[in-house]
């Protein structure tokens, strides 16, 4: 059995080994495209290649806004409790 492990062991790398330099002569082959020689202003971009940043920033402003209300909110809830358990302690107290 262990040897069987070691013969078919031994055939995936056999069979793997080929490969590895091939792919990377391969990879080395495609023809990469060339970055612009000089500053591209963003008019000359096409609009499918734009991204809307307005969008994507109104909405970071409007969730950060809308978590720190929720938190601010939570912790007057919270301190309220408090504020009760402690006036309740103080008539108790006395």
């Amino acid at each position: 059995m262990r040897q069987l492990r070691i013969v078919m062991l031994l055939a995936v790398i056999a069979a793997a080994a080929p490969v590895g330099p091939l792919s990377t002569v391969a990879m080395a082959k495609v023809e990469q495209p060339q970055p612009p020689k000089e500053f591209v202003p963003v008019d000359t971009i096409p609009a499918e290649e734009q991204i809307p940043a307005i969008n994507l920033v109104a909405a970071a402003y409007g969730f950060v806004w809308f978590a720190m209300i929720a938190y601010v909110w939570s912790l007057a809830q919270r301190l309220k409790t408090v504020e009760s358990e402690l006036t309740d302690l103080e008539s108790r107290r006395k």
